[in-house]
């Protein structure tokens, strides 16, 4: 974890380096003053007042940062240690590719259902209380999936976990937009989501020494030890969460009063309104119906539906496909599918800094779109090869990685402040639905057509999420 906290300080900090003129620093080279103006700026008072901001938002990220990102490890890692446990559970409880595909998938199928409720709840009640409610019952149902021994069984904790975890992502993106402006968003974002790779590069080693050393220890089976294991952190992280976090700025005593109007004037400057009109005194309902009048959240809820559904294809079915290449003893699967996982939080952290300092997402997003297909495109010409295969699971990482942090950047510049809580829980709710489609049918495909060639299907999910956001790409959200 100390590892994370250092990369989210160089790379906050780092989005206000460069050759004395960035968006973070509003054009302004930096220097060493940290006094904050409150008058008419003078150029040198302006100077202070952009160094002043650039130190107060590398305080705020090493406050939230590090316990969310631990927080999302542990989200990501109870989400898909499924991919690890399988490996036995095929034997052990004598589960098909298809069982397995669709117990994967229906988890996204809970987490549709409960999402933007969440996120309404969140922006009522705050995120300290929903945040606890939400890592309670997902640590608990988590550690419960080791009594599963019926496909029944499965399909009903995988859809329960889903319902229970819904809302954390989109509630801790709809968090930032409290606490850090636009032009440091993705970089925030990345580095927050960098946790989920950190956890992809965890969980290999991990779930894979797990699974080989403990099966049968105590009268358990590796695939038991692994859900309790990973599953009762949450509950810990839960009440952490709730003591050490502050719902808003205005609410933190570790902020001086001048810190907290320079975070209220720094988010009032970028407010985004696509209508032209506010509707911060609109019920939840309004709220609802609102959301559900907007084409632009089906079109980015679309948009994340072929991202999500590739993204998680291929989480689900890496150890599988690694398996696939020769490979038996499980310990060395999990560090093999670290190396590509590696590759991915590098090229992630690296590619949001430079859309940060160019202000540019759309095209950062095809791009990453881009070099995913190649690199799953080298896999599939690879034809089992350790090393070239290897290559190009590391190449289609870095543009997987990447695509969700730009997305949500974007997508958070798109909306309005009164809108953001529904528009983001709307779009991440159709886009973890991909998740849910694309499971199930690798499942189907691999029966038939063996996992290698089952990950071309992804390529063309991918493809087809491009040729999307292409088309999306002239529409431009207007500034007031």
């Amino acid at each position: 974890m100390l590892l994370w906290t250092h990369l989210a300080s160089f790379f906050v900090s780092g989005s206000c380096a460069g050759s004395g003129f960035n968006a973070c620093t509003n054009g302004y080279p930096v220097n060493n003053s940290t006094a904050l103006s409150t008058s008419q700026p003078s150029p040198a008072d302006a100077t202070s007042s952009a160094i002043s901001g650039a130190a107060l938002y590398r305080q705020i990220a090493w406050r939230l940062l590090p316990l969310l990102m631990l927080c999302y490890m542990v989200a990501y890692l109870d989400r898909v240690n499924i991919g690890y446990a399988q490996l036995q559970m095929k034997q052990l409880l004598h589960f098909s590719d298809a069982v397995y595909g669709l117990g994967a998938g229906i988890f996204f199928v809970g987490y549709f259902l409960c999402e933007v409720p969440s996120n309404l709840l969140l922006e009522r009640i705050g995120a300290r209380k929903t945040l606890l409610r939400i890592m309670l019952c997902w640590g608990t149902v988590a550690s419960l999936m080791m009594f599963i021994s019926t496909p029944l069984q499965f399909y009903l904790m995988r859809f329960v976990l889903g319902m229970f975890e819904a809302g954390f992502f989109p509630g801790v993106i709809l968090y930032f937009t409290y606490w850090f402006p636009a032009r440091q968003r993705a970089q925030v974002m990345a580095i927050f989501m960098s946790a989920a790779i950190a956890a992809s590069l965890v969980a290999g080693p991990l779930c894979g020494a797990i699974l080989q050393y403990l099966q049968s220890v105590g009268g358990l089976a590796g695939w038991q030890w692994l859900f309790l294991l990973q599953g009762l952190p949450a509950v810990v992280l839960g009440l952490v969460v709730y003591v050490r976090l502050d719902d808003t700025p205005a609410q933190a005593n570790w902020l001086t009063s001048e810190q907290k109007a320079q975070i209220s004037q720094d988010l009032a400057a970028e407010i985004v309104d696509t209508a032209g009109t506010s509707h911060h005194a609109a019920s939840p309902l309004q709220k609802l119906r609102s959301l559900l009048r907007d084409p632009m959240v089906y079109a980015f809820g679309l948009t994340n539906f072929l991202m999500v559904g590739a993204t998680y294809a291929l989480v689900f079915w890496l150890p599988s496909l690694v398996r696939g290449w020769g490979i038996n003893n499980l310990a060395v699967v999990g560090l093999i599918t670290a190396i590509p996982n590696l590759a991915g939080i590098i090229g992630m952290l690296l590619i949001s800094r430079r859309s940060d300092r160019r202000r540019e997402r759309r095209w950062h997003f095809l791009s990453v779109l881009g070099i995913a297909i190649l690199g799953l495109a080298i896999t599939v010409a690879a034809h089992g090869a350790l090393l070239l295969s290897l290559l190009g699971l590391s190449v289609a990482l870095v543009g997987v990685a990447s695509t969700t942090p730009l997305f949500m950047t974007l997508i958070s510049e798109h909306f309005s402040s009164s809108a953001a809580a529904g528009s983001i829980g709307g779009i991440t709710s159709l886009g973890i639905l991909g998740g849910a489609v694309s499971s199930a049918a690798i499942g189907v495909l691999s029966n038939k057509l063996g996992s290698v060639n089952s990950v071309l299907g992804v390529a063309i999910v991918l493809f087809a999420g491009a040729a999307l956001v292409l088309m999306l790409a002239t529409r431009k959200p207007r500034q007031r």
